[in-house]
């Protein structure tokens, strides 16, 4: 990894207008927690602001992080000289992924923890299981992103869309979606580690193991995406 691409990554990250968005999405998920909470008693309304976190907010986070580290680079041509540096694609790729997910840790992941927590502080083994399961799913989601960050000028919408019908409305109709749903895969990872979490019926070896899949091919795929860049020019 390159700490200079590293640090320059996370500050297109903070330093722009959709920073403010970030935050207010993890903002929200705990204004609706404390909401809940003081409206409802025990730990009525989990399952729903957990399943409202893998399936929007994390993935919100995720494509916000991933597309802000690379996306402005592409749309403005900027990218063509970080490009002529002699640095490996695949580490500039591996940097940009480091900056993404960072941001995605701290505002996706942790807040999902916390917001069950706020709910029911009752059963705090839940709300480190749902940590860790925010923290799979959002790390395949700020990868998979940043590929599409990588592939496209419309990664934001492509991703909206994706999020919105695939994690959203089919993940929570089709039983089948689950099996390639990033966030169905880190909720079940959560499952493994706490039975309070719901069982979405799936693997939890298989969601660990795709989860890495995704992972390391489209951050892979992401490096050598910028390498035929330079080689067309096309963009």
């Amino acid at each position: 990894m390159n700490r200079t691409i590293f640090r320059l990554s996370a500050q297109a990250v903070a330093g722009r207008r959709r920073g403010l968005v970030l935050l207010l999405i993890p903002v929200a998920l705990l204004v609706l927690a404390v909401v809940i909470r003081l409206l409802t008693e025990g730990d009525v309304g989990v399952d729903a602001t957990v399943g409202l976190g893998f399936s929007l907010a994390l993935p919100l986070v995720s494509l916000l992080a991933a597309t802000a580290v690379l996306g402005p680079e592409v749309d403005d041509g900027s990218i063509v000289y970080l490009l002529a540096k002699p640095v490996s694609r695949h580490v500039i790729a591996v940097s940009k992924f480091a900056a993404a997910w960072l941001t995605t840790m701290l505002l996706g992941a942790v807040p999902l923890a916390v917001a069950p927590f706020v709910l029911d502080a009752s059963d705090p083994a839940r709300a480190v299981a749902l940590g860790v399961g925010g923290a799979v799913a959002g790390t395949a989601y700020t990868a998979l992103f940043l590929g599409l960050a990588a592939l496209t000028r419309h990664a934001v919408v492509v991703g909206l869309l994706y999020t919105l019908f695939w994690e959203g409305v089919l993940g929570s109709v089709l039983t089948g979606v689950r099996w390639l749903s990033v966030g169905a895969w880190g909720h079940q990872v959560a499952h493994a580690l706490s039975s309070a979490v719901s069982d979405l019926r799936i693997s939890s070896g298989y969601a660990v193991v795709a989860a890495v899949v995704v992972t390391v091919g489209t951050v892979w795929f992401t490096g050598d995406r910028l390498r035929s860049f330079t080689l067309r020019g096309d963009e």
